[in-house]
């Protein structure tokens, strides 16, 4: 059943609206030397400055590259900049570097104080040197793909216009709509990890002497073994969002507001108070692993299910406000059974997995998004079934000797020489010119 504000936008034939989100992408991926060892080349000098280029960056160490696109309307656009972006990196590592393909880190030094913070300015690395103090060097070296969400502006004036009463300002809709993203994602995030967890096994030394796990999970980035700190947010609405964090840096649990790494983030305003005033302008999803079988560690047919989820949710009713933090709490709960599974397990929640998929097969036939969702879908539901066929489960067959170094390091090597044989390259970030986004866009088009 559809909340109001989704039958709203059903009578009014704006259903179509509430897929075309503008969508975005960051995805970290490690520099390794050809051995599989965490490289020692300095950034690349072709890409211009890490300090300054917003667009090919480090993310807590000097080797974790970070690609991040300009927004784009359609998944295929955001593939596109996506692949220009990495081959641009690929096309600007030193001889014999390549990106490393998976989430979990390459070996790691066993002395990990060897591993070098990204020089992001002063302020940046004494903050990466205060959270490597309290979590340790491991936990800032899982890479993943990042999406950001905006919803189409029609929608949001559709609601304005249709539903003032409710509402005292765009601001106000803005908010409500991305609060029930949030808390939609949030709820499921399960059910992502099931479907795309690709992290079954670390590398040596990524766990202290003793502290190993006994088997494959389904995702160790996803659990309590992988990014970071573990810090709940409060998805009631905008404004307790902020207030949990700020909470937490009182606290002392986060050391600043930063530091806030929940699978999903508000964002808009760089100054976190002033966020509930000014609004929400995009969330940050962060609860995929890299995708192994993709050059760019992302597929089309992943953004694409990622948009019909969020579609899915802006149209059915958010949570009651005291129903927010119990039922959250819960799928974080859930969500950790789910990543330590095993990778060839049958899901804990297979019966709900189903059961979401045939509301989601339903839903893109009333809205009627065509063939190729219909495909995703079908593809997915054979992923519950059959728990061989998730990521993670596959990447099980590459393990020897409890690594997965030769596997990734043949997907790196492939990858590497096919964005190599690329005719012509990327060059715009060589001289350090700082692009806008409507800049790349159009440089990219080229």
């Amino acid at each position: 059943m559809f909340s109001r504000i989704g039958q709203l936008i059903f009578d009014n034939e704006a259903v179509a609206k509430t897929s075309d989100f503008t969508m975005g992408l960051e995805i970290e991926m490690q520099r390794v030397d050809e051995t599989g060892h965490i490289s020692q080349e300095p950034y690349p000098a072709g890409i211009g400055d890490e300090k300054t280029n917003p667009w090919l960056t480090n993310d807590y160490l000097e080797t974790m590259a970070e690609m991040v696109t300009p927004s784009a309307k359609h998944a295929l656009d955001a593939m596109h900049y996506l692949y220009v972006i990495n081959n641009t990196l690929r096309s600007a590592l030193a001889p014999g570097e390549l990106p490393w393909p998976l989430s979990m880190p390459p070996k790691l030094p066993k002395d990990k104080t060897q591993l070098r913070f990204a020089k992001m300015g002063p302020k940046k690395e004494a903050y990466l040197k205060e959270w490597t103090k309290r979590h340790g060097y491991s936990k800032g070296t899982p890479c993943g793909a990042h999406i950001n969400l905006s919803i189409d502006s029609h929608v949001i004036q559709l609601v304005l216009d249709k539903c003032g009463d409710q509402f005292k300002d765009e601001v106000a809709v803005r908010n409500h709509l991305y609060t029930v993203l949030a808390q939609g994602f949030v709820r499921y995030r399960w059910f992502i990890t099931y479907l795309f967890g690709a992290s079954p096994i670390a590398e040596e030394n990524y766990f202290a002497p003793g502290h190993e796990l006994a088997h494959p999970i389904r995702s160790i980035r996803q659990s309590s073994h992988g990014f970071g700190t573990k810090f709940a947010g409060d998805y009631t609405n905008v404004q307790r969002y902020v207030d949990r964090i700020e909470e937490g840096v009182k606290q002392g649990i986060l050391t600043s507001d930063y530091e806030f790494h929940d699978s999903v983030r508000f964002k808009g305003n760089e100054n976190l108070k002033q966020l509930p005033q000014t609004g929400v302008e995009y969330l940050e999803l962060r609860m995929l692993d890299l995708d192994p079988s993709s050059s760019v560690g992302v597929r089309t047919g992943t953004l694409r299910f990622i948009r019909l989820l969020a579609s899915y949710f802006i149209m059915h009713p958010a949570l009651k406000d005291d129903e927010v933090n119990p039922v959250l709490d819960l799928a974080n709960q859930m969500n950790e059974v789910v990543a330590e599974e095993s990778p060839t397990a049958a899901c804990h929640y297979r019966t709900k997995a189903l059961a979401l998929i045939k509301h989601l097969e339903r839903y893109a036939n009333q809205i009627q998004l065509g063939p190729e969702y219909a495909e995703i879908l079908e593809d997915l539901e054979d992923r519950v079934i059959n728990p061989a066929t998730t990521p993670s489960a596959k990447l099980l067959n590459y393990v020897q000797d409890g690594s997965l170094t030769a596997y990734a390091l043949r997907r790196a090597k492939r990858y590497q020489e096919a964005a190599l044989e690329t005719i012509q390259p990327f060059k715009g970030f060589e001289d350090g010119r700082v692009y806008t986004a409507a800049e790349l866009r159009a440089a990219l088009a080229k």
